[in-house]
C-alpha cells in the first residue's frame, strides 16, 4: 500500500505584524495594547477594553471599563475612537442594599457638536422612597443631564461622565428631591 502523502501546511501566523493601539487623544494618545493582523484594513473595526486604572494609574477607578474602536491605521498605529464605557457588575451591586431604592435614568443626549449618546444614570436613596419620588427623581435627572450635554462638546462630556463629575453634580441636585446614597453613570454609549 502506498504511503499516503501529507499536504503541507503554510503558517499564516509569520505572514502577520503587529499593530499598536493608542486612545483618542482625549485620552492623551496612549499606548493600549498590541493586535496582529495580515493587513491593515483588518484591524479597522476592532475593539478594546481598559479599566481606567490602565489609563490614569488611579487604582479607585479600577471598577471603569472603557470601550475604544479602531477606526483608522497610519503605518503600524492603529488609533481609535471612544464608543462607550461601563461599570463592573460587582461594582454596581456593592451599591444596592436591603431598604434602598435603586433609580435607573437612561438618557438619550445630544452634544453642543451634534453627536448622540446614550447615558445610563443610577441613582441608590439611603431608604426606599415611593414610586412617585422614584419618578420625579428620574425625571430631574434626565432633564439635568440632557441640559449639560447640549452645553458640552463631545469630548468634555464623555471626560465629564467617565471620571465622575457629571454623577456628583446630580448627586447635589437630586438629594434635594430625597436622600441619596450614590449617583453613578453605570454605562455610556456612542450612538453615531
Amino acid at each position: 500500500m502506498a504511503k499516503k502523502q501529507r499536504r503541507r501546511v503554510r503558517d499564516t501566523w509569520k505572514e502577520k505584524s503587529w499593530f499598536t493601539i493608542k486612545t483618542p487623544v482625549a485620552f492623551q494618545d496612549k499606548e493600549i495594547g498590541e493586535t496582529p493582523a495580515k493587513d491593515a484594513d483588518y484591524v479597522i473595526g476592532r475593539t478594546v477594553e481598559v479599566t481606567m486604572r490602565e489609563l490614569t494609574g488611579d487604582f479607585s477607578k479600577q471598577y471603569i471599563k472603557l470601550q475604544f474602536e479602531v477606526d483608522n491605521v497610519a503605518g503600524n498605529i492603529a488609533n481609535t475612537k471612544f464608543i462607550g464605557h461601563k461599570t463592573t457588575t460587582d461594582y454596581v451591586r456593592s451599591m444596592i442594599r436591603r431598604g434602598t431604592s435603586r433609580i435607573d435614568a437612561p438618557v438619550y443626549v445630544t452634544t453642543k457638536d451634534d453627536r448622540k449618546l446614550k447615558l445610563h444614570v443610577l441613582a441608590v436613596t439611603t431608604r426606599r422612597a415611593k414610586s412617585s419620588q422614584q419618578k420625579f427623581m428620574r425625571e430631574t435627572i434626565q432633564d439635568l443631564v440632557t441640559k449639560v450635554a447640549s452645553e458640552k462638546t463631545f469630548d468634555e462630556l464623555v471626560e465629564v461622565s467617565v471620571n465622575g463629575r457629571l454623577a456628583s453634580e446630580i448627586y447635589h441636585k437630586a438629594k434635594k428631591i430625597y436622600p441619596l446614597k450614590r449617583v453613578e453613570i453605570i454605562k455610556s454609549k456612542v450612538l453615531d
